[in-house]
């Protein structure tokens, strides 16, 4: 069964809206793309290859726009570092806006989605990565679909833009299984899926026969 893994850039205060730049995504009049621009550093950029570098095996899960964000870019850019691997991928789309899909290797994913996303899932195969995509993400948390988060979170807070958990997330417990702290201050940690949320309470308990 494949994994599928979300990879994010994250503010303190839960926000994944266009950390790459102001033309990333500006809807809902948001002015703070490009937030994560000045943060990155060697250490971050080997976490990345973890997932996405030479001699890697995966796969791309992607919305609409980050799909077509990835596509007007990548295909042109191909001695970038990870250009290679992002151009070979096999990349799924999910997009009731797109007839086709042009990218090499790309393909739409057609019917329910999370039906569709679940038999991915079942198949062998690489992992399946999702970068960006958030209202995508927001459908996968609404199906407890996702397996693990590679987080990149920043030491910044905006206020506003486009969260990662939105309301209508399945409440689920995770595991942190590897967390390191770049030399900028922004957090690199993984958490896996670890079944449900244990609930207790810190009240003191009553005194028998009271």
């Amino acid at each position: 069964m494949r994994k599928l893994v979300v990879n994010t850039f994250l503010t303190l205060d839960g926000v994944m809206q266009a950390p790459g730049g102001p033309e990333e995504d500006p809807s809902s009049n948001f002015e703070h793309g490009g937030w994560s621009v000045n943060y990155w550093d060697e250490q971050m950029g080997e976490r990345m290859n973890e997932s996405m570098g030479p001699g890697k095996d995966f796969a791309l899960l992607l919305g609409r726009k980050t799909y077509e964000i990835f596509a007007a870019y990548w295909p042109h850019a191909r001695d970038q570092p990870g250009a290679a691997e992002l151009n070979a991928a096999t990349k799924y789309v999910v997009s009731r806006a797109l007839d086709n899909v042009e990218w090499e290797n790309s393909t739409l994913l057609e019917g329910d989605l999370a039906e569709a996303v679940a038999r991915l899932k079942e198949e062998d195969g690489p992992e399946l990565q999702v970068h960006g995509s958030s209202d995508l993400i927001q459908s996968l948390l609404e199906e407890d679909l996702v397996d693990e988060f590679r987080l990149l979170i920043f030491p910044v807070v905006l206020g506003s833009g486009k969260r990662l958990f939105g309301e209508g997330t399945i409440p689920a417990a995770f595991k942190a299984t590897n967390s390191k702290t770049a030399s900028t201050g922004v957090l690199l940690v993984n958490y896996e899926r670890a079944g449900s949320i244990e609930y207790g309470s810190f009240a003191p308990e009553e005194p028998s026969g009271s």
